[in-house]
């Protein structure tokens, strides 16, 4: 059984209109795709666009159909070994890092395979609308919503291996940005409360609400934008190793690091960025985006010494962050929807945190280890994912994805 007792489940009718309306934005998302676009996976890390809508649909017959439908029987049963991501408890999974090798199903076999999960899952609601059950579907939607972002950001690595620069779409979905001054506010110290509290839908991770201890410190009205990264890259950011953690360094020689993913240059050396969009001049006035951890921890040492302003310059730690964001949600316009913001936390449990019963056990907890903590959310998250409490987490090399920075440093 699902520790689901402390869950507000929606009713079957507002929860059935939230999954056709999630399902739908999936397949809305590879609308200007080709089934080629929809096969290739550019590394192991990112997945084809046909797996990500193969698995989400995957959850739904294997974690909801197989519990709940009377007379159940698999569209195919070796659907359930490609599609598995990480599950132990469901069975074998095909290797992650062969998942472009999936030239079969065809993209249309996977559509046909998301049109009879859907029916029948609006079949089962209709004859089952025990808390469980509906509890599942909540988590499923919001599963799907996880993959519509790793979706984008899978394709903006893909076409940026491609030298004819792809366009994804024409319609900018980049973040906007207007120009700020860039200020010191006092954060909230002592002991703070923290951590998701009510009934609302929350991932596992993001509980039980407890205290923590805050140091006096202060919090950057902005996130670090592109001018200053510039100036970290003129000024040998990526050629001293005095900036870097020991393990960054090492993975920046070795990797061959010298800007944040998808930055390059043009035939006059002028900076330019690859986006869903196009490749156009590098915006200095929006945030910076696609930098690892490494990076992040590297800037920050280096603003502290270097930039006016930036004196004592550090990342924050995610509780910092999370009150900061309670009092500021209103007034601070960056906070969520721009980039994921790097914190100085591991990725571990909070007192007293129990992993969800089942094989919905596997979901978050297993991974508490050797990944850091990011806050807020991204111009790819889908409206209404995020939350104050969401503990998004990858390792700390990690920049596919669109993790930039927020500022932090100790006093006021």
């Amino acid at each position: 059984m699902l520790n689901n007792t402390s869950y507000q489940i929606p009713s079957a009718d507002g929860l059935l209109e939230q999954f056709y309306s999630s399902r739908k934005y999936s397949v809305d998302l590879i609308a200007n795709l080709s089934a080629e676009d929809c096969q290739a996976q550019s590394m192991e890390d990112a997945s084809p666009a046909k797996w990500h809508l193969a698995h989400v649909t995957w959850f739904y017959e294997v974690m909801v159909l197989r519990a709940f439908e009377k007379n159940f029987s698999f569209w195919n049963p070796e659907f359930a070994v490609l599609f598995n991501s990480y599950y132990n408890g469901v069975g074998d999974k095909h290797p992650r890092s062969k998942r472009g090798l999936l030239t079969r199903p065809s993209l249309q076999q996977v559509l046909e395979w998301r049109k009879n999960i859907e029916d029948r899952v609006q079949t089962l609601l209709k004859e089952n609308c025990s808390e469980e059950l509906l509890w599942l579907i909540q988590l499923g939607i919001n599963h799907e919503q996880q993959h519509q972002e790793l979706l984008l950001t899978d394709i903006h690595h893909l076409f940026s291996n491609n030298s004819l620069w792809p366009i994804y779409t024409p319609k900018n979905n980049e973040f906007s940005s207007v120009e700020k001054p860039f200020e010191w506010i006092e954060g909230a110290s002592g002991l703070v409360q923290v951590g998701h509290k009510g009934n609302s839908f929350h991932f596992d991770n993001e509980g039980p609400q407890h205290s923590a201890l805050n140091q006096i410190h202060s919090i950057g009205s902005r996130l670090v934008s592109n001018l200053e990264w510039l100036q970290f890259i003129e000024a040998g950011g990526y050629d001293n190793f005095q900036w870097w953690l020991d393990a960054g360094w090492a993975w920046l020689k070795a990797e061959k690091i010298t800007a944040p993913l998808y930055w390059n240059k043009d035939s006059q050396n002028q900076m330019l960025r690859f986006s869903l969009n196009s490749n156009t001049p590098l915006n200095p006035h929006a945030p910076v985006s696609n930098i690892s951890y490494f990076e992040a921890d590297a800037f920050a040492r280096w603003a502290s010494q270097n930039l006016a302003g930036f004196a004592g310059a550090r990342l924050p730690t995610e509780f910092e962050w999370e009150v900061f964001a309670q009092s500021h949600f209103e007034s601070i316009d960056d906070l969520f929807g721009k980039a994921w913001q790097w914190t100085s936390s591991n990725y571990t449990p909070y007192p007293g945190y129990q992993p969800w019963g089942g094989i919905a056990g596997e979901y978050n907890g297993k991974f508490m280890v050797n990944q850091m903590v990011l806050k807020g959310s991204s111009t790819y998250t889908p409206a209404g994912h995020s939350r104050i409490t969401y503990r998004n987490f990858f390792p700390t090399h990690a920049r596919w994805q669109m993790t930039g920075l927020r500022l932090a440093k100790d006093g006021i």
